[in-house]
């Protein structure tokens, strides 16, 4: 196995997902959408060595249809590919699925790494890296934002929202929200907690994995795009509340 990948970037998406725990009898499956075939070889050599069920697809389209016959617990996401934009396939992916994204990418442009944020974006990381950084990263990544334990049913925490822990999805007003994973996890604190006004490096230090890393600008993005969200199901609504100077709560009756 490879110790490196040639240098691009990957860019860390979250759009939610089933349950992805590590559980031995149950290989966790990722989709990897790629059509340079020394690097989707490499990445599944080194998936399938570590207890992962890889599925391969080499274009846009191939991955859409394996995500609508398999239930995927992570996918690897190229952006240059033959028939779509990557951006554009993880717009699809948010449409229908609640599932993680992990996306590579060879552009170096700081207005990808932007977008990426805009569209739910929670984190990127340089390449090269080891194979067994990137499985080890898949598999921290999907024992924490699984848990661990027994099931737990939905919670409807507000009138207005319902919690899935399982499925990793809130619904506001009966309605699934396509929220990635850091939108999901700022929401959840924020409806286990109405009227408590979180600050900006509260909700960092609680969600973040480096909260050190990131911009109070980021957690502004996260609630932007939520509240975009919301208001798709709900125009007249706005349940989040901003306090100038200090973060943001959710309302009592939301």
């Amino acid at each position: 196995m490879p110790d490196f990948f040639p240098t691009t970037y990957a860019i860390l998406f979250w759009t939610s997902g089933d349950r992805g725990d590590i559980n031995p009898l149950m290989k966790p499956t990722i989709l990897l959408i790629e059509d340079e075939t020394g690097i989707a070889d490499t990445i599944t050599y080194a998936l399938s060595t570590e207890g992962f069920a890889p599925f391969r697809a080499e274009t846009g389209r191939q991955g859409l249809d394996i995500l609508r016959d398999r239930a995927i617990s992570l996918v690897i996401l190229d952006i240059g590919l033959p028939d779509m934009n990557g951006f554009d396939i993880l717009r699809e992916i948010r449409k229908s699925w609640n599932v993680p994204v992990l996306i590579l990418t060879a552009r170096t442009d700081e207005i990808d790494r932007i977008l990426g944020l805009e569209l739910g974006g929670d984190d990127y990381m340089m390449k090269p890296f080891s194979p067994r950084e990137l499985t080890a990263r898949i598999r921290a990544i999907l024992r924490r934002t699984a848990g661990f334990g027994a099931p737990s049913p939905s919670e409807a925490l507000t009138p207005a929202f319902t919690v899935d822990t399982n499925r990793r999805q809130i619904s506001y007003h009966g309605a699934i929200l396509p929220l990635s994973r850091y939108e999901y996890e700022i929401l959840c604190l924020l409806i286990r907690r109405p009227g408590w006004v979180f600050s900006r490096e509260q909700i960092m230090e609680q969600i973040w994995d480096e909260p050190g890393e990131s911009f109070d600008r980021t957690v502004d993005a996260h609630i932007k795009s939520i509240r975009a969200k919301l208001k798709n199901v709900r125009e007249d609504s706005d349940p989040i509340e901003t306090h100038r100077g200090v973060g943001y709560a959710l309302k009592d009756s939301p």
